[in-house]
């Protein structure tokens, strides 16, 4: 695959109809579309490379399941989320706009602002937690050196408001140059992550050659499993959790997938860019991961699943400054790609006459500090009930998303009226809200939220918050369709297409 230069112009409204209180530059439709599908490849490979994608993968070789179950398991839930991904991509990349306008088409002019304040708040928590993640490498690396300064990363030492001193450096550090590069915009971003991911492939495959020459290949397992084997009756339903977990992983980078498809060139290049860097991609990983974790028991004595534990256990200069600067980078791709570019448009959505979609990433960037990560990610109750409750809304606004789409706008969209408070416009409903949208919202949130409520206090039923997206995408796509079908809101755009056209018709 190699990076495409050609552009695709957009067919689109005369800026003069457009009202100004609902578009800026960031987020009206593209003039031209230059991302190829190694571009989407590498979106994907910043995405997969980081510490939580190691930690999760491995985990799921954990789970008392044979290797070719877990495989089995991993490539299911991988397919679905390209599947799913494909889905969601094909409206942004044909009208050019991002996730929160396009949402103007389903939710309504007004109502667009709901799924963006939820998918901006998750992003919101998820930004401070991964910054705390890659700032926790940077302080391993400076320890190595200057190990003076053990007592003032020693938070029973010296700490205010849960971090050390040695903690608060490294982490402004890391915010500081997330915010470099993401004020120097999307081009920028796109050419970190070019490279990004394959650097951390270089590490990773380095890491692992280095570990089974020390243990022996023959010391080497697929299965990190401490338990019996399970039966095939009884993996079943533990596959199926295996496959329900990959899914929710990737949920949040799914549901506004939008945001990055809108500069591919083309639809084919997207999904072939979600091809090699979701099924392959992530089975290479994968692969890799837990032969790493593998090798860790006969070489350091016990099993290892966060890399940065691994480098450090290798203990050489040269190794942990590799190891530790290469997740680091691994973990900021991440963050860039999936909690700052989503903020950044979601809430210059809610006023992008007032908000750039520099001046939204920001917003995220300074409410992630005061949500204090490294105090809200040791606490799992403060997980399960924060991040847990807004996770069971990305299901239902997904399956939302989609159904009115697909099914209700039949694949069309008028891109003028994203733009417009006109009453008369496709998309401004009932003042500016689509009833039936927020009816399935509301009717698929309940289900799902509570499934993740009652894991922990209901016994038996723990393996409910693993299928929440499920439930909530599930029933907002069946709900949402019903709707439409007995009270129909979203019309679709049938008027030809032309270049003098106000209107752009998708299929």
């Amino acid at each position: 695959m190699r990076l495409s230069t050609t552009t695709q112009p957009i067919v689109k409204a005369d800026r003069a109809q457009y009202d100004p209180t609902l578009y800026n530059e960031d987020i009206v439709p593209l003039k031209e579309q230059r991302w190829g599908s190694y571009n989407i490849f590498a979106f994907w490979m910043s995405d997969v490379h980081s510490v939580g994608g190691y930690v999760t993968a491995g985990s799921l070789f954990a789970l008392g399941l044979s290797s070719w179950q877990v495989l089995v398991s991993l490539f299911i839930g991988i397919v679905l989320v390209q599947i799913f991904v494909n889905l969601v991509a094909k409206p942004s990349q044909v009208t050019g706009v991002p996730y929160p306008v396009i949402n103007r088409a389903i939710f309504g002019i007004k109502g667009a602002n709901i799924p963006a304040i939820i998918r901006g708040i998750i992003a919101i928590a998820w930004y401070g937690v991964q910054t705390f993640l890659a700032s926790e490498s940077l302080a391993i690396i400076l320890l190595k050196f200057w190990p003076s300064l053990a007592p003032y990363y020693d938070v029973d030492q010296h700490s205010f408001l849960g971090l050390s001193p040695v903690g608060y450096l490294c982490y402004f550090i890391l915010w500081l140059a997330q915010a470099i590069l993401f004020w120097n915009g999307i081009e920028s971003i796109r050419k970190f992550i070019d490279w990004a991911g394959p650097a951390v492939y270089v590490v990773m495959i380095v890491l692992a050659g280095y570990l089974v020459s020390q243990a022996g290949v023959n010391n080497i397992s697929l299965n990190l499993s401490n338990g019996p084997v399970l039966g095939f009756a009884e993996s079943i339903p533990v596959m199926l959790t295996a496959i329900a977990l990959v899914v929710s992983y990737f949920s949040g980078p799914m549901l506004n997938f939008g945001d990055i498809s809108r500069f591919a060139n083309s639809y084919e290049a997207v999904k072939k860019g979600n091809f090699w860097g979701l099924p392959v991609n992530f089975l290479f990983f994968s692969l890799l991961t837990v032969i790493t974790a593998s090798a860790t028991m006969p070489v350091f004595g016990q099993l290892m699943t966060d890399p940065i534990e691994t480098v450090n256990a290798i203990g050489t200069p040269f190794a942990i400054i590799l190891g530790g600067f290469t997740f680091m980078l691994a973990t900021v791709g991440i963050n860039i790609v999936a909690n700052f570019i989503a903020p950044a448009f979601d809430f210059s959505n809610v006023a992008p006459h007032k908000i750039s979609w520099r001046a939204g990433g920001f917003i995220a960037a300074v409410g992630s500090i005061f949500l204090t990560p490294w105090n809200w990610y040791a606490n799992d109750q403060a997980i399960h009930y924060t991040l847990g409750l807004l996770g069971g809304l990305i299901g239902p606004l997904f399956g939302i998303l989609i159904a009115g789409y697909y099914k209700a706008a039949r694949e069309s969209v008028k891109v003028a009226d994203l733009y417009t408070r006109n009453p008369q416009g496709l998309y401004w409903f009932s003042g500016g809200y689509n009833k039936n949208a927020l009816f399935a919202l509301i009717a698929a949130a309940i289900p799902a939220i509570a499934a993740i409520l009652a894991s922990p206090l209901v016994p038996g039923l723990s393996w409910l918050a693993d299928f929440s997206w499920f439930i909530g995408c599930g029933i907002s796509y069946a709900v949402m369709v019903a709707c439409e079908k007995k009270n129909p809101q979203i019309k679709p755009a049938l008027a030809a297409s032309t270049p003098e056209a106000d209107q752009l018709i998708t299929k």
